[in-house]
């Protein structure tokens, strides 16, 4: 029903191009910026625009102005999805989000601690068993100010993931391929490959994109089997949400003033990719579907759509 509801609105295929074509706006006037103070930096500093890395702009910029600034290009598309669904489609935010009647916010909760619960004793654990691995790293200030930079920002970075990928973009295609295993595969691989200048993959090489395609497969069984993007939200929030806090490192996306800095060599094995994907995540899958009692499996995720209107509320609480 999350996707066949879709049909209550406008759904004609060229709205979403031009919804997509927005948002791709928005984000770009997002990172406006980030631009303008990143250039004057490197102008003052005298370096060379054309050939300006990653260290050169963490040297311009404070961590927590680094990352403030980053994330405002999220928050700023996750505001041109909403006008686009609310304005292009005449869709309610409630139905982007969710085939109940109201958003479920005791979903996001449970899969926002339960995650972050488990990732961080998960980093602790390899504190605990490889400490030379980590150096302290917590300072008070910057990590408050760390704290209230992403406890703000970072949920509406990963909310504009979800809302455009497993919200308006699964929705558009399952309405355009009237099926649900299309939607999935699609919005799962551009997932991944979003993530493909991410600076682990300069790092770990792109065998890390089976990670975060997989990320993205889960991410899409998880909101097509319950019907919502509840799980999802809370999900992704958490993950990244915990990291950023809880430890950094010199090749990760996110460099923050967190409690532990990861001082190792960037190395990781096919096993240990290929883990999160074939082991961690179908736990994590039969663990929701035990909670919330998921059946009608191959019909939710490979089922065909009908086209005609379904009603509002017709999933339950």
């Amino acid at each position: 029903m999350y996707i066949k509801q879709v049909f209550n609105f406008k759904h004609d295929w060229w709205l979403y191009i031009a919804g997509i074509a927005i948002v791709f706006i928005a984000v770009l006037l997002g990172q406006i910026p980030y631009t303008v103070i990143l250039i004057t930096k490197a102008v003052e500093a005298g370096l060379d625009l054309q050939n300006l890395d990653m260290n050169q702009t963490m040297t311009l910029l404070e961590s927590n102005l680094n990352l403030f600034l980053m994330l405002i290009s999220f928050a700023a598309g996750l505001l041109g999805v909403f006008f686009v669904v609310k304005y292009l489609h005449n869709q309610s935010i409630r139905s982007l989000t969710t085939s109940r009647s109201k958003i479920d916010w005791r979903r996001f909760w449970f899969a926002f601690l339960f995650w972050g619960i488990i990732s961080s004793g998960l980093v602790l654990l390899d504190h605990y068993m490889s400490p030379e691995n980590y150096v302290f790293n917590f300072k008070l200030v910057p990590f408050l100010i760390l704290a209230a930079i992403a406890i703000v920002l970072i949920p509406l970075q990963t909310s504009f993931e979800e809302y455009f990928f497993r919200g308006y973009l699964m929705q558009g295609l399952g309405a355009l391929c009237k099926n649900k295993w299309v939607p999935l595969i699609i919005t799962s691989t551009l997932f991944g490959l979003l993530h493909i200048a991410n600076p682990e993959i300069e790092k770990l090489g792109y065998i890390l994109l089976v990670h975060y395609i997989g990320t993205g497969f889960f991410l899409g069984i998880i909101t097509l089997m319950d019907d919502g993007l509840e799980l999802a939200l809370g999900f992704h929030a958490a993950n990244n949400l915990f990291t950023a806090l809880l430890v950094t490192a010199d090749w990760t996306a996110f460099q923050t003033h967190s409690v532990l800095r990861d001082v190792s060599d960037p190395d990781i094995g096919n096993f240990e990719i290929f883990a999160s994907v074939l082991i961690l995540y179908p736990i994590l899958i039969f663990i929701f579907a035990k909670v919330y009692k998921w059946t009608n499996w191959k019909e939710k995720l490979t089922g065909s759509i009908t086209k005609d209107p379904v009603p509002t509320t017709s999933i339950s609480e």
